[in-house]
C-alpha cells in the first residue's frame, strides 16, 4: 500500500526536531547519520548530520527528516507547506496534546478550539519553523 509522508529538510537541526516530535507524538525513532554511511560525506563536519531520520508514531503516522550536508545547497522549508494531523472524536485527546506540545517554543497561529464548521481546529508554527495544522472531526 502506498503512503504519503512528510519529509522535512533542515540545515543541521533534524536530530533535535525529530526528538522533539517523538516527545510530542510518541513512537519509535531511527536515525542514520552521514558518518554511518561510508562515502556519503566528503567533509568530516557533516558526519554527525542526519542523512535520514524516521519517526514511526502511533496510528501509522510517519515523519521523515534529514539535514543538508555541505555537498548540496540548503533549501529552507517552503511557505505554504503544512504538516496536518487530523482525526475523529476518538483522537481528540491525543491531537490536542500533540498540538500543545508542539507549541512549546513555537507560535500558536490559530488556537486549538471549536471552529465555526463544528470541528476542533488549530495551527502552530513549531520551534523549528515547521507549520502544523490540527483538525479533529465532530461527532
Amino acid at each position: 500500500m502506498a503512503r504519503l509522508n512528510p519529509y522535512l529538510s533542515f540545515r543541521s537541526e533534524a536530530r533535535q526536531a525529530l526528538e522533539f516530535y517523538q516527545s510530542a507524538l510518541g513512537g519509535e525513532l531511527d536515525i542514520s547519520t552521514f558518518g554511518d554511511m561510508p562515502g556519503m560525506s566528503q567533509d568530516p563536519s557533516d558526519d554527525a548530520l542526519v542523512m535520514h531520520g524516521q519517526l514511526d508514531a502511533p496510528g501509522g503516522l510517519t515523519i521523515m527528516a534529514a539535514d543538508t550536508g555541505s555537498m548540496i545547497p540548503y533549501v529552507a522549508p517552503t511557505s505554504g507547506v503544512t504538516v496536518a494531523l487530523t482525526g475523529g472524536p476518538e483522537d481528540h485527546e491525543y491531537i490536542a496534546g500533540v498540538c500543545q506540545k508542539l507549541a512549546d517554543g513555537g507560535t500558536v497561529t490559530v488556537p486549538f478550539e471549536k471552529a465555526p464548521w463544528g470541528d476542533y481546529y488549530g495551527q502552530v508554527d513549531d520551534r523549528f519553523g515547521i507549520s502544523w495544522m490540527f483538525d479533529v472531526g465532530a461527532e
